[in-house]
């Protein structure tokens, strides 16, 4: 079960879907039944570039924040098609996803081209939830913990530890996303276990990993999410296609709910 130190977060990666009106309406069904402005859990959403602005209108005032999927390492430039941090906070973004299994697919992005951005998310205040997580073909091949241990490690080169007050790290085995196959809650609970541990070696603490949450994202739906909250290491989750249905987000964000309020009373 998560601890006190660590806030727990519900993130819903929007990806490419939605439109400007349906990415209203669906902002507007979250903060609905989100109702009031509690941030236990803390819940934020990753809707496309076009539609920030819109989806910042929809959920102010609200518990929901608002994040980007993506964004250039660089505040300007000649840089055709690419987003800078100082665009997303001039607008209201407060957090941005880093290394996606899908850019790094799809977008070449590299452990490299994480680490600047980490970089520039710290400088310009953003919050940022690192992605790492390992392939079937890795997977298969039992080196699971010798990536997540290196994407982590590469993702944290030349940051000093006061820097990471902010940082959150997603679990997402690539071999799990949007393919309806789940990581076991026990697996993820080692694999995040894991993360924390490499943290700690990197910067010679014992206990600093502990201050830093951990979500797992990977074909999340209510009727897993109980399982994997209920683990030491996990502190909440990023969620791809339940967080384009209101009533599967909002039952995950209760799940959340519960298991922060059970952690409360324990104190």
């Amino acid at each position: 079960m998560a601890t006190t130190e660590r806030k727990l977060v519900i993130a819903g990666n929007w990806k490419m879907n939605k439109t400007r009106p349906e990415a209203r309406t669906l902002a507007e069904a979250l903060v609905a039944g989100l109702k009031e402005t509690t941030d236990r859990p803390g819940v934020v959403v990753f809707p496309s570039f076009t539609s920030l602005e819109t989806v910042l209108s929809a959920t102010a005032g609200s518990a929901c924040r608002v994040g980007a999927q993506n964004m250039d390492y660089r505040d300007a430039g000649a840089f055709t098609g690419e987003i800078s941090p100082p665009m997303l906070t001039e607008q209201g973004v407060t957090h941005v996803l880093i290394g996606h299994s899908e850019r790094r697919q799809f977008f070449a992005e590299t452990n490299a081209t994480v680490n600047l951005k980490l970089k520039a998310a710290l400088k310009h205040k953003l919050v940022p939830i690192v992605c790492v997580g390992e392939t079937v073909d890795e997977r298969e091949a039992h080196l699971t913990d010798s990536v997540i241990s290196r994407q982590v490690a590469a993702a944290l080169n030349d940051l000093d530890a006061v820097d990471l007050g902010s940082l959150v790290i997603a679990y997402e085995p690539v071999w799990a996303i949007g393919t309806g196959k789940v990581c076991e809650a026990e697996e993820a609970q080692r694999v995040a276990k894991l993360i924390r541990g490499t943290v700690n070696n990197l910067y010679h603490k014992r206990d600093f990993a502990d201050r830093i949450p951990i979500l797992y994202g990977g074909s999340v739906t209510p009727a897993n999410i109980a399982d994997q909250l209920a683990q030491g290491d996990v502190d909440g989750a990023l969620v791809g296609g339940a967080s384009l249905k209101p009533d599967d987000f909002l039952s995950i964000i209760q799940a959340a709910k519960k298991r922060a309020a059970a952690v409360a009373g324990q104190t």
